[in-house]
């Protein structure tokens, strides 16, 4: 794959006259014309982008199949992307110096996210440090085809390290990546049948787990549950909790660190479990590992006298986009009525929702109709996000796709 064409050979693209900054896209509705009609720039490709004056206005991502035409890359000099490797070089050394230098996060963990898309002004890509391992997530059809741009990047930060490519599944088919796009590739020629045997044990806050760089949920592992894990091991501290929608046991596996009384994890995927117990006997904890449907398992947990003090609620993505928001309140409102109900009086509960197309406002409304709904008086404590190394932009609210809420619930 060769390197995209240098300043002077981009095609260019105008906006239209009423074109408004708004973020990190611009969108189908927003794009004016080409230099000729038949000169539309080719999926993925590297543009300029100008103004109805004829201003250079800055460089992005063009693809023809998403409603996001243009994703920006830079709002610079002309010449800023003269040379393509350089410039990526100095965007992921500059978001590398962030995480390891500015906020040390190498002194709690060996595992974090090193580029977060917008947050760090390249929207579409995703990379993520899983101990050894880098693995990069493309959202985006045109960092897809700079890869080997980006993998020289991270080379000369993490230098002998592994690099995996991964297609995020929903961007194969609103990108309009090609049929015969590999699901993952690592940097060494591995395939998926491949990697699949491949296990990095990580460590987060003294705690090691066991993983699968690439594969599962999201990269292989949630960084960006890292700070509410601790946060929430700290009320935990003597008392009994219960963690919902567990996946690997990461809010478990600290608040038994942390000292609590007795810790129940329940997930409805037996892998992941699988990784918990692992994760359980590597570090000596105690948790009770339960391989059941959450609404299950609330409601029979409500039949007897048992009541947690503390509970956790972190689902999987349930709302993928505005089209499906109304059912997936419904889904959400259903699982915070059971957390709520299950919490014993003078408790807390810390409730999450991971869905970029619900926003906060509305996240809160369901949480609390919830609790009127259980008949629970709740105070809020505590607004929770994403960890520190997953920055958002203040003109890309989408950005901020993480929100919690930590509750006192009388």
């Amino acid at each position: 794959m060769s390197p995209q064409p240098a300043q002077g050979q981009l095609r260019p693209v105008w906006l239209q006259p009423d074109y408004l900054p708004r973020g990190p896209h611009v969108y189908a509705r927003e794009v004016d014309r080409f230099e000729r009609e038949s000169d539309e720039p080719e999926p993925g490709e590297l543009v300029e982008v100008f103004d109805d004056r004829d201003r250079f206005m800055g460089h992005g991502l063009y693809n023809p199949y998403s409603d996001i035409r243009v994703r920006w890359i830079s709002r610079g000099r002309r010449k800023e992307l003269d040379r393509p490797r350089e410039f990526f070089q100095r965007v992921i050394a500059s978001a590398d110096r962030l995480r390891r230098k500015g906020l040390r996060l190498e002194d709690v963990t060996d595992t974090y996210r090193v580029v977060h898309a917008e947050g760090d002004g390249l929207p579409g890509l995703i990379v993520d440090r899983l101990g050894d391992v880098l693995v990069c997530e493309y959202h985006s059809l045109g960092f897809w085809r700079l890869r080997d741009e980006i993998e020289f990047a991270l080379g000369q930060l993490y230098r002998g390290m592994l690099v995996l490519h991964k297609v995020a599944r929903l961007a194969r088919k609103h990108e309009g990546f090609p049929e015969d796009t590999p699901t993952i590739i690592s940097s060494d020629g591995r395939g998926l049948d491949e990697l699949e045997d491949l296990h990095v044990e990580i460590c987060e806050r003294g705690i090691h787990h066991r993983i699968q760089p690439g594969l599962g949920h999201k990269t292989g592992w949630f960084c960006d549950q890292r700070d509410n894990r601790v946060r929430v091991a700290e009320l935990a501290k003597g008392r009994e909790m219960l963690d919902l929608c567990c996946n690997a046991g990461g809010f478990a596996l600290q608040a038994a660190k942390a000292g609590a009384r007795r810790v129940t994890a329940v997930d409805l995927d037996e892998v992941v479990l699988e990784k918990g117990v692992w994760a359980a006997q590597r570090n000596d904890l105690a948790v009770d590992f339960v391989h059941e449907d959450t609404f299950r398992y609330c409601r029979g947990l409500l039949q007897t006298e048992s009541r947690p003090e503390v509970v956790v609620l972190d689902p999987h993505k349930i709302v993928s986009s505005r089209h499906n928001l109304e059912e997936g309140l419904l889904t959400y409102g259903d699982m915070n009525h059971l957390a709520f109900s299950c919490v014993r009086k003078s408790g807390f509960v810390a409730t999450f929702s991971c869905s970029g197309a619900l926003d906060l406002p509305t996240f809160l409304g369901m949480v609390f109709q919830s609790a009127r709904r259980a008949e629970r008086d709740v105070r809020l404590i505590e607004i929770m996000g994403a960890s520190v190394d997953h920055p958002q932009r203040p003109d890309f609210p989408r950005s901020r796709y993480l929100k919690g809420a930590l509750l006192a619930v009388d």
